[in-house]
């Protein structure tokens, strides 16, 4: 069953599903579909095997790219300017104070005392009409009245003043003008709280509307009441988050339970709706939790300690050796002399053992066992900080190379494609195909980026998930480098040009190509990942429905992986040609006319 909040945020969203489009949550198979007949090969994965570079899982159909496309650009979340918010919060206002008859301002305490749910505050208002009255300071009747007074007492300076300067919100408790500003100045500046002000009483929880506000408050206190108001709607509303990039004034309106968590704000940062991290797909968000603490722990600078030091035997702090003979004198005041290998006095070695580069004692020692807890416990650290350093320094360098390939994206639109386009003669319109190409490195890099901590969380005894997993993750990263090289070095021959190129459309062709390889790639890699390696079993097989389609549209047993019970290369170049004539690269499957030998997108040999 679904929850109550669920519930709720599902009530919410009703009136916007017209501009919303939530995205299909049917998981594709991984290998892109199958065969009529359903079946299904198995053949053992082994990383020697020098043809596992052929293993096909992208399928390129005609009639399923549309499908891939449509889906991509669906999203089960909507960006809001702030003049969007302000405009569905005064229509949530004016729903409420239609349907339960009452004013705008007594509608605005309402829902915001009810995190700007509508559907709650109807059904709280409907269950109970008293008891939310009550909760939330709106009173039908003053509790003291001076009908006939012309002159009241100020219930916080004492002092008499004329009606006409004395204000009093639903209760009737009366205070002079420059006392209600005084109040309502200090409960703005202390923060958010203004937005639930009661009356100064302290005896009445009668609310103070944000016409008491308007109407008493300086040109400045009102700008931050309004501001506090505003936020309100997004950061008490649990479908709505802003947008947790430095700088940026977007919120997202996100339909939870609908599609994926990654969001992508209009400022073009991309982060995750449930941990608002960057966005981090195929890694879930308590991996991601985990490696950023990782990074930054003061775990790892101890395993560096335990890995590359020795305690000094006097004074136990850490020493390095980086080079030179074991004679080792600590720092002062300690000045402590002593051998590295054996830890013992400097002043009981010597040539009788070994000299200054090597100790027979250590020797005759380990020989023994003395030290095997100790060198034990060293080289697991050691081993642990080397496999970590392994992963986080990848991790690293792709999240450098993607900000290089936004800067990169950026110089491009702001000043390259226009010189293209007067080179070659091009409308900027028909150069977006190199905008596109960029946008699919960017991704690609912060991908192949979270694809390192989710390898170095993968448990080490499941040797078949790793070795598929290395296999996914450096078949992406050669398909990415392909891309980033066309994109990057093969458009310099253009931009550098004196006139037009004939070979341009040829160059638009290969690198559209390359874009929509590599996308689909990297879709199915992380679907792979996501479903946690399913496709391998606990025997490290894996399991390949096969399709009766290619990337080229022919049998996508063009670049099936050779195993048991499979045929050899040769056969397998002949399924690789189409009705049409048709091949399919096994590189980068590309497909290529049947006259050429020679890829043209990927210059690899047929």
């Amino acid at each position: 069953m679904e929850s109550e909040d669920e519930l709720d945020m599902q009530d919410a969203h009703d009136d916007d599903d017209q501009d919303v489009v939530s995205v299909d949550n049917d998981e594709d198979d991984f290998y892109s579909g199958g065969d009529d007949d359903g079946t299904t090969n198995t053949f053992a994965f082994d990383s020697d095997d020098a043809d596992v570079a052929d293993y096909e899982f992208i399928d390129n159909a005609s009639d399923d790219s549309d499908d891939i496309a449509s889906h991509r650009h669906q999203q089960n979340y909507t960006i809001l300017s702030e003049m969007d918010i302000h405009q569905r919060q005064e229509d949530d206002i004016m729903r409420v104070a239609t349907v339960l008859s009452i004013t705008k301002v007594a509608a605005s305490i309402l829902l915001r005392y009810h995190n700007w749910s509508v559907s709650k505050v109807h059904d709280e208002w409907f269950a109970d009409e008293e008891k939310v009255r009550r909760a939330v300071g709106l009173l039908e009747r003053p509790v003291v009245e001076y009908p006939n007074a012309r002159e009241l007492t100020c219930g916080i300076c004492f002092d008499t003043y004329p009606c006409d300067r004395i204000q009093a919100v639903a209760c009737g408790h009366p205070f002079c003008n420059s006392c209600w500003a005084g109040y309502i100045s200090t409960s703005i500046n202390d923060g958010p709280g203004c937005l639930m002000l009661r009356c100064p009483d302290p005896s009445c929880a009668a609310a103070v509307g944000q016409d008491m506000i308007n109407m008493l408050a300086s040109n400045e206190d009102k700008e931050k009441y309004s501001r506090y108001f505003i936020r309100s709607y997004i950061e008490d509303n649990r479908k709505t988050k802003w947008c947790p990039a430095p700088g940026c004034d977007y919120a997202v309106d996100f339909i939870v339970g609908s599609g994926t968590y990654d969001v992508t704000c209009r400022c073009s940062y991309s982060f995750c709706w449930s941990c608002t991290e960057e966005a981090h797909r195929p890694v879930d968000c308590g991996t991601v939790a985990k490696w950023i603490l990782k990074n930054s722990a003061e775990s790892e600078n101890m395993n560096w300690i335990l890995a590359n030091s020795k305690p000094c035997p006097k004074c136990k702090r850490p020493i390095e050796k980086n080079q030179g003979c074991m004679h080792i004198t600590c720092t002062p005041p300690c000045k402590f002399e002593f051998c590295w290998l054996c830890l013992g006095a400097w002043s009981d070695h010597g040539e009788r053992t070994g000299g200054f580069y090597a100790c027979n004692r250590y020797e005759t020692a380990k020989q023994e066992g003395v030290y095997d807890e100790a060198e034990k416990r060293r080289e697991m650290a050691k081993n642990s900080l080397e496999r970590y350093t392994h992963y986080y320094e990848r991790w690293a360098t792709n999240q450098s190379s993607r900000q290089k390939a936004l800067a990169d994206l950026q110089q491009m639109q702001a000043v390259h494609l226009e010189k293209l386009s007067d080179i070659q003669c091009q409308p900027v319109s028909q150069l977006k195909f190199i905008t596109e190409a960029w946008l699919q490195i960017v991704e690609c890099r912060r991908v192949l980026k979270w694809t390192y901590a989710y390898g170095y969380y993968l448990p080490e005894h499941e040797h078949a998930k790793r070795q598929f997993f290395e296999y996914l993750q450096g078949e992406a990263e050669s398909g990415l480098e392909r891309l980033h090289q066309c994109a990057e070095k093969e458009l310099q021959v253009y931009l550098n040009a004196e006139g037009p190129l004939k070979d341009f459309n040829e160059f638009r062709t290969k690198l559209a190509g390359l874009t929509s390889v590599t996308r689909n790639y990297f879709e199915n890699l992380v679907r792979a990942l996501e479903n946690g390696l399913s496709d391998v079993d606990s025997q490290g097989t894996c399991s390949v429905t096969t399709s009766s389609k290619n990337l080229g549209g022919g049998s996508s047993k063009g670049r099936g992986g050779r195993g048991k019970g499979t045929t050899s290369r040769s056969s397998s170049s002949n399924r690789n040609i189409d009705d049409a004539g048709r091949w399919s690269c096994e590189h980068c499957t590309f497909s290529n006319v049947k006259s050429t030998s020679i890829c043209l997108m990927c210059h690899q040999r047929r």
